[in-house]
């Protein structure tokens, strides 16, 4: 979905709730699955070792603190609650942990990441982008209509790569980067892929969702449509995982400057070697 439905919540002043925070809790608990998360948790692992920093006050906002012990083991961690218990200016490294695509407010999440950097800290922030599970989506939804007639809320609301770097900039994080990695996992078929997803702690937590068991009707159908339309060149099938990247720092007199508009010294034709043409007139 895209990003005007991901942050409505926070910028349109349409306060909804879009997680039950006590089922998404409790599919956390229960959770076994950990390879997605520790493939991403490797990769924030591989970028802290490309900064050339030593970073003595990390904070890490995750819901599986075990995982990061074996990485950061002196750092601080909390669960994604919607009020962080953080108090500003404290830590010089912040991690939110493949969180934020249930937050009802993600862009406050960023702002209380935000403040409780030093400056010139670090924040990084991973969560499932919008081609996540996009196979399964449409499935589930052509299946469903087949067979009720009607759509239910199945999957969390998630936004598109091209506009969360905007999201950074909002929250007044510096030097905003927003990049992805699409996973792509085979499975046998459709029903092992959401028993992984419910075992991932992924299962649906919407507060919209459907308070009574799927017709094994619709699951069926979906399952075929599946096997159908995006099945493995070597049997099974293929689920994408789209997993971004979202890093910024808090503003510091120290990071790079843009220069001011028309304070330019030099021409770009000067130092390409060049000649400058100037632009015609439209309509000549």
């Amino acid at each position: 979905m895209t990003l005007c439905i991901f942050i409505a919540r926070s910028y349109l002043g349409i306060m909804q709730t879009l997680t039950d925070s006590t089922a998404l809790t409790r599919n956390r608990a229960r959770a076994t699955t950990t390879f997605l998360r520790d493939r991403v948790a490797a990769d924030v692992q591989e970028r802290l070792q490309e900064v050339n920093r030593t970073f003595t006050q990390p904070l890490i906002v995750t819901p599986t603190p075990a995982i990061w012990a074996r990485i950061l083991p002196d750092a601080a961690t909390m669960p994604p609650t919607d009020v962080l218990d953080v108090r500003p200016g404290v830590h010089d490294l912040v991690i939110h942990d493949l969180s934020l695509h249930w937050a009802d407010d993600p862009v406050g999440q960023l702002v209380q990441a935000r403040h409780a950097l030093m400056p010139d800290g670090l924040f990084i922030g991973t969560l499932f982008g919008g081609q996540t599970l996009h196979e399964l989506r449409a499935c589930l939804a052509q299946a469903e209509a087949q067979v009720t007639g009607g759509l239910s809320p199945r999957v969390a609301p998630m936004a598109e790569i091209r506009d969360l770097g905007g999201l950074l900039y909002r929250a007044g994080l510096a030097l905003p980067v927003a990049d992805g990695d699409t996973l792509r996992i085979r499975y046998r078929d459709a029903h092992a892929l959401m028993h992984d997803l419910r075992t991932m702690g992924e299962g649906n937590a919407l507060a919209a969702r459907q308070r009574h068991a799927t017709r094994r009707a619709v699951m069926a159908v979906a399952a075929d449509l599946y096997g159908t339309h995006f099945a493995h060149p070597d049997g099974g099938i293929t689920a994408t995982f789209e997993v971004i990247t979202l890093t910024g720092w808090a503003p510091a007199d120290s990071q790079p400057q843009p220069l001011r508009p028309g304070s330019a010294t030099a021409r770009l034709a000067d130092a390409l070697g060049t000649a400058e043409t100037p632009l015609r007139p439209q309509g000549d």
